[in-house]
């Protein structure tokens, strides 16, 4: 049995639906550094416009119709975007739970929900070991 690639159960459409609403996008201590550098500011003036507080964490803000303050019809910090947007739709959260996926799918065009549920737990492993 082939084993199945993060391409197999996911091919973006760049419709910019993992940018809106979902709780927001936790930021790491790199993310904010390389975020940060990419926009040339300091790293507590970029937290202090650009981020929010979520459980004590910093998350990006996000505007008023939900939609992450970087999406502007494309990422506006695409190259240094944050680890958890680079890991979309491959997140710890499908590893508590396989069926976050198929509930996520739901507002996400490009994830297929006709795979079986431990093909989708080894390939999220998978992604999230690599990054």
């Amino acid at each position: 049995m082939r084993i199945m690639a993060s391409s197999d159960l996911f091919d973006c459409r760049m419709c910019g639906d993992c940018c809106r609403g979902y709780g927001g996008t936790y930021l790491t201590r790199r993310d904010i550094t390389a975020i940060s550098g990419f926009i040339k500011l300091d790293a507590i003036r970029f937290q202090d416009i650009y981020c929010a507080l979520s459980g004590g964490r910093p998350v990006l803000a996000q505007r008023d119709d939900g939609y992450c303050v970087f999406w502007d019809g494309k990422c506006r910090i695409h190259p240094v975007k944050p680890r958890m947007c680079r890991a979309w739709p491959f997140i710890e959260a499908i590893v508590t739970d396989v069926n976050n996926w198929y509930s996520m799918a739901g507002s996400c065009p490009g994830m297929r929900t006709d795979a079986p549920p431990e093909e989708i737990l080894a390939c999220v492993k998978r992604e999230l070991n690599r990054l």
